[in-house]
C-alpha cells in the first residue's frame, strides 16, 4: 500500500530573495507538499502515533521558511532535508515553493521551484 499525506497552500511571509528590497519588506511565499511513507498501522489503528503528524509537518516547513534565503532552491532544499530528518520514516518527499509576485518588472503570479527525493 502507497500512502501519501498531501498537505496544499501552506502560506508564509519570509524573507528570501537577491534583491535587497525581499530581504528588507519580504514577501508572500506557498509551499505544497507531497509526503510519502508506510502508513498502513494508522489505516489500522487510527491513532496518531502511526501517521505523520501534520502540525509537526507544518512546524518543521515554518522554521525553515523564518531563516532568509538568496534562493527559493536553497530553501525549498533546506524544508526537504529538514523533514527527511524530522520524520526517518518518508521514503519520498515531492515540494513546490513559490514566491507570489516576484519584483523582476514583469506581470507573474509567482516563481516556483519543483523539488523532489525519494529515499
Amino acid at each position: 500500500m502507497t500512502t501519501r499525506i498531501e498537505l496544499e497552500a501552506m502560506r508564509f511571509y519570509a524573507y528570501h530573495g537577491v534583491m535587497p528590497q525581499e530581504t528588507k519588506v519580504g514577501n508572500n511565499f506557498i509551499v505544497d507538499l507531497t509526503l510519502t511513507a508506510p502508513l498502513e498501522q494508522a489505516v489500522k489503528s487510527d491513532e496518531l502515533d502511526d501517521t505523520i503528524n501534520y502540525a509537526a509537518v507544518y512546524a518543521v516547513v515554518k522554521e525553515q521558511m523564518d531563516i532568509p534565503s538568496k534562493l527559493i532552491e536553497h530553501a525549498a532544499g533546506r524544508i526537504l532535508y529538514a523533514l527527511k530528518e524530522h520524520f526517518p520514516q518518508l521514503t519520498a518527499i515531492e515540494l513546490k515553493l513559490s514566491k507570489l509576485n516576484p519584483p523582476f518588472g514583469g506581470d507573474v503570479r509567482s516563481a516556483s521551484i519543483l523539488i523532489g527525493e525519494t529515499f
